[in-house]
């Protein structure tokens, strides 16, 4: 899948940067069609902690930035995104499979996300939870960190602080338990998680939730992302 107005792997990276950690699945066969659910919040609300005002145009940028990379990784069949109807259409246009949310939160984003993906997933098949402010993501890390989730039945990338979760992956029948929020990560392993080693500078683990967090990822960010700052799609970002 690809998206004419730029390719996300347009971006700067240094690799991958993946490496797998945890006991191994014996005999685990390979997982070529991912569902990827990519819960965003398109709302007025979004991003609150940019400072007061309507952010909704940077959050969607950012998260517009994750779905294409997330589109042009390997292994990729299709990305569901789990979002409002008015913020449809930025990730219809990019080809995604849209599913309307009528019940507010993150948590119910991803439980109708993973509840579509079930019906929606070939035999074999993976289904990945991902979060959608990863502007910084790039298709070869996230195809990476795919390709060594298929190794176990449940994994996960935790954020660059290592308290939060980026990504959880389900395959060949394993039930997904996600629990995105303030300590997931350590809630996630409970769970039967296991951790993929990524490197911290990855995008795939930098997740923005405040403006400086955009800083440390300046020259990596995604085009959409890009713009929505040149334009001054923000209420407030010093």
């Amino acid at each position: 899948m690809s998206d004419p107005s730029g390719s996300a792997d347009e971006r700067s990276s240094t690799g991958s940067g993946i490496r797998t950690s945890g006991p191994r699945a014996e005999e685990v066969p390979p997982t070529t069609n991912w569902v990827i659910v990519v819960p965003v919040k398109g709302t007025s609300r979004a991003k609150s902690r940019f400072g007061p005002g309507d952010n909704s145009a940077l959050a969607l940028a950012m998260a517009a930035d994750t779905v294409a990379a997330a589109m042009e990784a390997r292994g990729v069949a299709r990305v569901l995104v789990v979002t409002t109807a008015e913020a449809s259409a930025v990730f219809v246009d990019l080809g995604a499979s849209v599913v309307v949310q009528e019940t507010a939160g993150l948590a119910a984003a991803i439980s109708l996300g993973v509840a579509t993906a079930v019906e929606l997933s070939e035999s074999g098949g993976g289904i990945a939870v991902l979060l959608g402010d990863l502007p910084a993501l790039t298709s070869t890390e996230f195809g990476a960190a795919l390709t060594a989730a298929r190794s176990h039945p449940l994994a996960m990338v935790a954020d660059a602080c290592g308290q939060g979760t980026a990504l959880i992956t389900a395959v060949h029948g394993a039930i997904h338990a996600p629990a995105f929020g303030v300590g997931s990560s350590d809630v996630h392993r409970s769970a039967g998680y296991i951790p993929l080693d990524v490197s911290s500078n990855s995008g795939l683990r930098n997740d923005v939730d405040l403006p400086e967090d955009l800083a440390v990822l300046a020259g990596r960010l995604g085009i959409r992302t890009v713009r929505a700052l040149a334009s001054g799609q923000h209420a407030h970002l010093d």
